[in-house]
């Protein structure tokens, strides 16, 4: 049986997906795709993803089957809300077989296709006509879900993939471990004099090559991923995932993180989800609480408008390439748009469109050229390069949104 991960709705979780698939979304250790590879055990996975990133991938990852199915496929949402019940239920379908959630939004289904292209608009005429057991199973609607399930997750990815596993734990003089049964280190990471990482409440896992300096703290459960650097006296708290190749100071709790983003200085960031080539200015800080306690809204790509949800924290989603100067304020539930530079002394609330400029109500558009510029310098610092798919991704977005303002 082969194993195909479908994005059925990716305008759900904009912005971080205008720049990358769902099923690339970190939560907990691992990403969607990956832990959905991991657990179903395919013979030939693929991936079904929206045409406009199509190109992107095939550059990023040439070694991937992308939009192509053939055989005795399960096809499985990639918002699907992994535990051990969902995975069962997954594994026990047989051919026809499928899944809907009490909204009838497709989770999963078993089918033997004869296609070798398929697109998310074919998924809805392959679920035609299938056995509908009972489910219990539900998908994630948004990226808020993502970062209130990112605790449990890394909890669970733990054990699935980390417990037992080869650990280079080892007490160096000064660092200090609470529950070490509970903290994995990866190979040639390197742990500063003062260091304090505690497990008490919740795995910490630290990945090959990264770094903690001189008195940082790390309260479980986390995850920090390969060749990231945790700057002296930070606090880093629980709920916090950390892609490889960051660098993070300052008091983090609760935020997911993805690759190649910097919060190196003082100031808190809270239930936040974070985009790649991000970089957040000395002393910048989100709230993630309202001052009355009352459940959060944020910005909606799908609505266009403000959704309520049920969770009383909720900080900044900020998409990919986005800068914020010195001292900025993200109002609770801010959602700001990819290739967005952002400074000033006004609260950064609510919405800011994709590739914005200025401080918070005093925006332009940021102009494309200066912002690739600034783009391919950042990468280059990384020995990385813009590739020519994702200069006209970019190109796309930035006309899109300022179609819209």
């Amino acid at each position: 049986m082969n194993l195909a991960i479908f994005d059925d709705k990716p305008e759900l979780f904009y912005p971080l997906s205008m720049t990358r698939a769902v099923c690339d979304l970190r939560c907990g250790i691992l990403k969607l795709r990956q832990r959905l590879q991991a657990l179903l055990f395919g013979e030939e996975d693929t991936v079904i993803i929206d045409d406009d990133l199509t190109e992107l991938y095939h550059v990023r990852h040439p070694e991937w089957l992308i939009n192509s199915v053939k055989g005795d496929t399960l096809f499985v949402n990639s918002r699907v809300k992994v535990t051990p019940e969902s995975l069962k239920e997954l594994k026990d379908l047989r051919q026809n077989q499928g899944l809907k959630d009490h909204s009838g939004q497709i989770i999963a289904f078993r089918k033997t296709v004869n296609q070798t292209s398929m697109l998310i608009s074919d998924l809805l005429s392959q679920f035609e006509n299938l056995e509908m057991p009972k489910t219990s199973v539900s998908l994630y609607a948004n990226l808020a879900d993502l970062i209130m399930d990112n605790a449990r997750l890394i909890e669970f990815d733990f054990e699935q993939f980390f417990h037992d596993t080869d650990n280079y734990i080892e007490t160096e003089p000064g660092v200090t471990i609470l529950n070490p049964y509970q903290v994995w280190i990866g190979e040639g990471t390197v742990l500063k004099p003062g260091v304090v990482i505690d497990a008490s409440h919740g795995p910490v896992v630290i990945d090959e090559r990264a770094e903690v300096l001189s008195n940082a703290v790390i309260i479980g459960p986390v995850y920090l991923g390969k060749k990231s650097i945790i700057k002296v006296g930070a606090k880093i708290y629980g709920g916090t995932s950390i892609g490889p190749v960051c660098k993070i100071g300052g008091e983090v709790e609760n935020t997911i993180i993805q690759a190649y983003s910097n919060k190196q200085h003082d100031g808190f960031l809270g239930h936040a989800y974070l985009g790649e080539w991000v970089n957040i200015g000395a002393g910048t800080c989100n709230s993630d609480l309202k001052n009355n306690y009352k459940p959060v809204a944020f910005y909606s790509y799908a609505n266009k408008a403000k959704v309520q949800t049920d969770y009383q924290f909720l900080g900044a989603i900020i998409g990919d390439h986005v800068k914020t100067g010195i001292n900025c304020s993200l109002n609770t539930g801010a959602v700001i748009g990819p290739g967005c530079n952002l400074w000033g002394k006004d609260l950064i609330s609510d919405y800011i469109p994709a590739f914005s400029w200025g401080e918070g109500n005093k925006l332009i558009p940021y102009e494309l050229e200066a912002f690739l510029e600034t783009a391919q310098s950042v990468k280059q610092r990384r020995n990385l390069s813009l590739s020519i798919p994702e200069i006209a991704l970019f190109r796309k977005l930035r006309g899109k949104w300022y179609q819209e303002r």
